[in-house]
């Protein structure tokens, strides 16, 4: 290796130690296995001093024997239930080897030789007094009782260490448990976890940050604006709002907004999640909410976050059982109190963000404690292109990246997914080893977040890529010809994702109400995948099983939903508020059978028409299907070239990717076979 390329090496390994270090911490000892390791230890070193006191125990009758033979200076009865026996000097100088001398540590005035036990200490004294009937009273061997005897390391190496060993455990796992509390004590478990960001621990993020969300960020803005100068409106006899519910498809921006709420509002900001406020004990939500409504009015004014907010806020007797969401619902009542009650104080704004408020409660929805409801939606053309713009700073872009082109051709994206693209794009151009990320390095991220990652070692048989082929020249020739339907951006059979064998891809108009005709032409766009196979092949296959679950719902929504059937004419079955434990619906069997005869007519009519469309233009279909064979990916101006202009007024959108020539259509797909 050169030693160029050593200081290149060692370079980049300084960069990715720099980029990867961990924030200075500070040193923490984990006393937790070091009282373990004491323990044990404590415990052994008992075992085995009281092991060094061991008495031997003997039978009585061979006492009795060494009673005789004056071998014994003194005897204790112990408890009434053993006797412990002292032997003569002389007794002991010839005993070998010696008995276990007491130790030092030994708890209890002991020191006897042997012992062993009796039934009671009357039958003993008894027998003590049969066998020295002969022995003068002087000469009789003196015995004392001792009723109190404890032996402390008996009974701590018993019940006693298991004692110790249930109190630690407690301990430990009600530390781990409360931790988050102050100090992690072991009575910290109803503290509430929120994270205080003030101006010590000031959020970074501002309102600069956030794109695509115009009208959200002037309710925010207003919000802060009433911490900063609350006179300005309660001059007028206002008051200043109380709740604001952000609400919105996930990946939209509801946590990102809240986060440039907390860096601009200059107040203490405390954020937490609605699932902190769960425990496995009872009572412990309330005691959380409790205590951070608590801190709240003790730092008031200021913001209190809660992400996820139907964690909590479900609606009560939603459970599946009767009774067992009492402590969720616990909760939710402790958090209403709280928000609107008669102790409330002002001062404390609650934000909380959602994806599904149609769960919540609707004493939690109404004026009062959520006076305001934002709703956050997938951002349209404009705000996607300012969205870009945001994640788009930080990247070594070259000069044919086109903002507005990535914008046309993510409809339908989020904030989250957009940045994922962005990053993508960065990554593939890094892996191609590229020094700036062009435009060729977004269409690859963009398909591939779309469509999934390339399977590059998928192996299919020319049967099945045939088959593959001729059904996505179904789809791409019978939107070409409906006058209803999105226009065509690219056309692949290359593999991606888990199942998808190719795909078309489409770009959807900013629409939000359509019409029976364009559901009609969506749906005989979607069947004309089936139908390419049927007449091409005289037989079909398992390839259009996402088609028919799409046009199947289609379907059913037109009929039971939309009311866009003549025979069960402006009906709609759709409950918005329907509980998600009701499994009843809500018309007769006479009318489910209507409803499935109608699907089965509109599917039917929609197959016939797309069936007659693709036999008029067969010449067509056989163009795009062998264009597809021998380029594997195709772009609108192939279509023109193959088919003619589309016939109808809304024209090709002119900022859409297209191939120019046939060297170009090859690189583009050597470059997705590189991606």
């Amino acid at each position: 290796m050169s030693e160029n390329n050593k200081n290149e090496e060692k370079k980049n390994n300084n960069n990715a130690n720099n980029y990867f270090q961990k924030p200075p911490q500070n040193a923490r000892g984990n006393y937790q296995i070091w009282l373990l390791v004491s323990l044990v230890i404590l415990i052994l070193g008992l075992t085995y001093f009281n092991q060094a006191n061991t008495t031997v125990e003997i039978s009585q009758k061979r006492f009795e024997k060494m009673l005789k033979a004056g071998e014994v200076k003194e005897v204790v009865i112990v408890n009434e239930q053993f006797v412990e026996v002292f032997l003569t000097p002389e007794a002991l100088a010839k005993l070998q080897p010696t008995p276990v001398q007491p130790s030092p540590l030994r708890f209890s005035p002991l020191g006897a030789q042997y012992k062993f036990s009796i039934i009671s200490a009357e039958s003993f004294k008894e027998d003590l007094e049969r066998l020295q009937k002969d022995v003068p009273e002087p000469d009789r061997l003196p015995y004392k009782v001792d009723k109190t005897r404890t032996d402390f390391i008996s009974w701590l190496l018993g019940p006693g260490l298991m004692l110790i060993l249930l109190l630690l455990g407690s301990y430990l796992l009600l530390r781990r448990m409360g931790g988050a509390g102050a100090g992690g004590q072991i009575f910290n478990i109803g503290k509430s976890r929120a994270a205080l960001f003030d101006a010590e621990n000031k959020v970074k993020v501002t309102f600069k940050d956030v794109a695509g969300l115009d009208e959200a960020k002037e309710e925010v803005e207003e919000v802060v604006d009433f911490l900063r100068n609350p006179n300005k409106y309660t001059s007028l006899g206002g008051k200043i709002p109380k709740g604001v519910l952000l609400v919105g498809p996930p990946g939209t921006g509801k946590t990102l907004l809240a986060k440039a709420v907390a860096g601009e509002a200059g107040v203490p900001f405390f954020s937490l999640s609605g699932s902190d406020f769960v425990e496995m004990f009872v009572g412990v939500g309330a005691a959380r909410v409790r205590d951070l409504f608590r801190q709240a009015k003790e730092k008031a004014p200021c913001i209190v976050f809660i992400d996820e907010i139907d964690a909590i806020g479900r609606s009560r007797g939603r459970g599946a059982m009767p009774g067992s969401n009492d402590e969720r619902e616990n909760t939710l009542n402790s958090l209403l109190v709280e928000m609107d009650g008669f102790g409330t104080d002002s001062g404390v704004i609650i934000m909380a963000a959602t994806n599904r408020p149609d769960v919540l409660d609707s004493a939690l929805m109404r004026p009062g404690r959520f006076d305001r409801q934002i709703s956050i939606d997938v951002p349209d053309i404009n705000g996607r292109e300012a969205i870009f713009k945001v994640h788009l700073q930080p990247l070594k872009l070259s000069e044919n990246v086109n903002v507005n082109k990535l914008a046309a051709q993510t409809p339908g994206f989020a904030g989250a997914e957009l940045a994922n693209v962005c990053n993508e794009a960065a990554l593939i151009a890094a892996r191609r080893g590229k020094e700036m990320i062009d435009m060729q390095d977004f269409q690859d991220a963009i398909d591939r977040v779309i469509g999934g990652l390339e399977k590059k070692n998928k192996i299919i048989s020319p049967e099945e890529k045939k088959i593959v082929a001729y059904h996505e020249a179904g789809h791409a020739l019978v939107g070409w010809f409906l006058e209803h339907t999105h226009p065509l951006v690219k056309v692949s059979i290359v593999p991606r994702g888990v199942a998808a064998l190719g795909y078309a891809q489409y770009l959807p108009k900013e629409q939000f109400l359509y019409t029976t005709e364009q559901l009609l032409d969506d749906m005989c766009m979607t069947l004309g995948g089936r139908a390419a196979e049927e007449i091409t092949f005289a037989r079909i296959s398992t390839g259009a099983l996402s088609d028919l679950e799409r046009i199947t719902k289609m379907a059913y929504s037109m009929v039971t939903v939309y009311g866009m059937n003549e025979k069960l004419g402006n009906i709609s079955f759709y409950d918005s508020k329907k509980s998600e434990y009701t499994f009843d619906k809500p018309y007769s069997e006479a009318t489910a059978e209507l409803i499935d005869k109608e699907v089965k007519i509109l599917i039917d009519k929609a197959y016939i028409r797309t069936k007659e469309l693709i036999q008029h233009h067969v010449a067509g279909l056989e163009a795009i299907a062998q264009e597809l064979l021998k380029k594997e990916v195709i772009f609108q101006d192939d279509l023109e070239r193959l088919l003619g202009k589309r016939p109808f007024g809304n024209p090709t959108l002119d900022y859409i990717r297209t191939s120019n020539n046939n060297g170009q259509a090859k690189e583009n797909i050597d470059l997705n076979k590189v991606a």
